[in-house]
């Protein structure tokens, strides 16, 4: 059976042209286009045995391609309670997101072996309104599972370089990444990380005199020299990069120097600049997560029987559900937050207030970014032909960097998300704790510079991070950012997201360009451009009908999240899905809802690239 769908707006070839594209809902590929909109009883249908029932003509509406989310944690086993399979490719559908691949960690357990994975799947069967695909991880103990986990079909891996927040998911080193390079040498797939760490500047000189004795090496040339002490760290790109990194900085001809702004922190005039900086250096604070992982065990002293708990519940669920935990009470009865942890550590922290926004952000600065990323980057000049990726970037002062990378042709490349495009610093009131997340949402001239970056192709991809949790974890009530669990619920907003924010810029934004960097490049990143990611013969027929005139105001209870908690709450946006297709399959339509039935797929094929 085959069907036809035009409108005098489809996205064919980079413009947007009238259109028929004729489709098979057998193969769920597009089979034809016509270049025009074509009369209901065109022989062109008849050949295809399209009947006028068949064949819709949505004019004024754009047709585009579905968008593929390559940044979504699904969080199904072990932590339903947060979002699962369904409700959030449901949202997905909802906002013309026809792929999604979920991310490896805050299921239980987390995608790192091979048993872990089939777990995965077997959760996700029948569950799915849009395509999944699956990233692997990199934790210290898995480096012989990535090779196997490439051949189950995950699309890539990644790890943290920093504490993640959760203990099934330990942080990697730069020595670790070096291994994993070596280890996927000669594989399609891609390594991608979460880029932040603490500089630790201060005490780099001690811990070399410590472990190598008197020998003092030049700092500049740190991870170059001693190549075999896993530090785990180093200084911000500016001054204390490892040296290769340095040396790709002086090769590059362009300066950024005008658009850098060192230690951006929005105005607060009850935190001092030494106050700032004993944030950023605290680490109680270094976490990206608060609830589940080493300050989990630094604070409550019951956490040992927790994971105790969750091992047993793990080994007698083949779907590894997690049990109800009050880790709230914990901590409350306990008194011990990541920040009075920190106030004991350091009396200059004594009067900083948890709920202020501008204290959070001081706690993470710029340079947790650059620091990582410089070690990324490093890992790369050893190994120039694997491809690297930053996740989330959140920083404009790491586009020197990247820039530079690109320059010498090294295959690193770097995502932001729409939060980190549409919401500013200076706009989160104090308690608004579900704006928090890591790396955090930084200043407006950052947030101008992050839409420069990807104008200039430096930043190639915008992906949600849908990183939902249950509404206690984000502490409401106590509007602690500090012990509040981070992430921004947007999976099936981005389209409206920057089609709304990017109509402010000059030139606006077009939805070529939102569909390059959402659809296209996304497909690429995730090794699905042979058949995702533009309209065209021989493609899915994954595409979405858009509005974009409709004008409307999100609201947290007319979400389709499980846990109806979004930053975008009560904002207004321009541009709304209409419907969506996966494979030809009607999953969402604005009026009716979602279809009956899950019409997704479980993308576990090789890489095409």
């Amino acid at each position: 059976m085959s069907r036809a769908l035009s409108s005098s707006r489809v996205l064919i070839q980079e413009e947007l042209i009238p259109a028929t594209i004729i489709y098979s809902i057998q193969t769920g590929k597009v089979l034809h286009i016509e270049h025009q909109i074509l009369d209901s009883k065109d022989e062109i249908l008849k050949t295809f045995d399209i009947s006028p029932n068949d064949y819709r003509d949505v004019s004024p509406y754009i047709i585009m391609p579905g968008l593929v989310d390559a940044h979504v944690h699904l969080n199904e086993p072990g932590r339903t309670e947060w979002e699962g399979f369904a409700t959030g490719t449901q949202a997905a559908a909802s906002g013309g997101v026809t792929t999604v691949i979920d991310m490896p960690l805050n299921a239980i357990p987390p995608t790192t072996t091979v048993a872990n994975f089939n777990l995965k799947i077997d959760a996700a069967k029948g569950k799915t309104w849009v395509d999944v695909g699956f990233w692997g991880g990199l934790i210290p103990t898995n480096l012989n599972d990535l090779n196997p986990l490439i051949s189950m079909g995950v699309r890539g891996f990644k790890g943290f370089l920093i504490d993640s927040g959760v203990d099934e998911f330990p942080a990697i080193t730069p020595k670790y990444i070096r291994k994993a390079m070596q280890k996927v040498a000669n594989k399609k797939t891609l390594l991608m990380f979460h880029a932040e760490m603490q500089p630790h500047v201060d005490n780099v000189h001690a811990l070399l005199v410590e472990q190598i004795g008197n020998k003092t090496p030049n700092l500049n040339g740190l991870a170059e020299e001693i190549d075999d002490i896993d530090l785990g760290m180093s200084a911000s790109f500016i001054n204390r990069a490892p040296k290769p990194v340095l040396n790709l900085l002086a090769k590059h001809p362009h300066s950024d120097k005008n658009n850098i702004l060192p230690n951006r922190k929005i105005d607060d005039s009850n935190l001092t600049d030494e106050q700032a900086k004993a944030l950023a250096k605290s680490p109680y604070l270094a976490g990206s997560e608060p609830q589940f992982g080493k300050y989990a065990r630094l604070a409550n002293p019951n956490h040992d029987e927790y994971l105790k708990k969750q091992k047993e519940n793990e080994l007698t669920s083949p779907l590894a559900k997690t049990f109800d935990f009050d880790t709230e009470k914990l901590t409350h009865d306990h008194q011990k937050t990541p920040l009075s942890l920190a106030q004991q550590d350091n009396s200059l922290l004594e009067n900083i207030d948890p709920t202020s926004y501008a204290s959070f952000l001081a706690s993470r600065p710029d340079n947790f970014e650059t620091t990582a990323i410089a070690e990324i980057i490093n890992c790369s000049t050893k190994f120039p032909n694997i491809p690297l990726h930053i996740v989330h970037l959140a920083t404009y002062e790491a586009i020197p960097l990247i820039r530079a990378a690109k320059s010498q042709n090294l295959p690193i490349s770097a995502e932001t998300c729409f939060h980190y495009l549409s919401l500013t610093a200076e706009k989160i009131n104090n308690c608004h704790t579900h704006f928090k997340c890591c790396p955090p949402i930084r200043t407006d001239e950052n947030r101008k510079l992050l839409w420069k970056a990807l104008r200039d192709d430096i930043i190639t991809t915008v992906v949600s991070d849908h990183s939902p949790c249950t509404p206690d974890l984000k502490g409401l009530e106590k509007g602690d950012f500090f012990s509040a669990w981070g992430g921004i619920s947007s999976v099936g907003f981005g389209l409206p997201i920057l089609f709304t924010e990017g109509s402010k810029l000059s030139p606006p934004i077009t939805i070529k360009e939102i569909s390059k960097w959402c659809s296209w490049n996304t497909a690429k990143q995730v090794g699905l451009s042979h058949k995702k990611g533009k309209i065209d013969v021989g493609y899915d027929a994954d595409f979405l009908i858009f509005d974009d005139e409709c004008e409307y105001i999100i609201v947290n209870d007319e979400t389709f999240f499980k846990n109806k908690l979004t930053a975008y709450d009560g904002m207004k946006f321009k541009g709304k899905v209409r419907q969506t297709f996966v494979r030809g399959n009607l999953v969402f339509d604005l009026k009716l809802g979602h279809s009956k039935v899950a019409q997704g797929s479980l993308i576990l094929e090789p890489r095409f690239e």
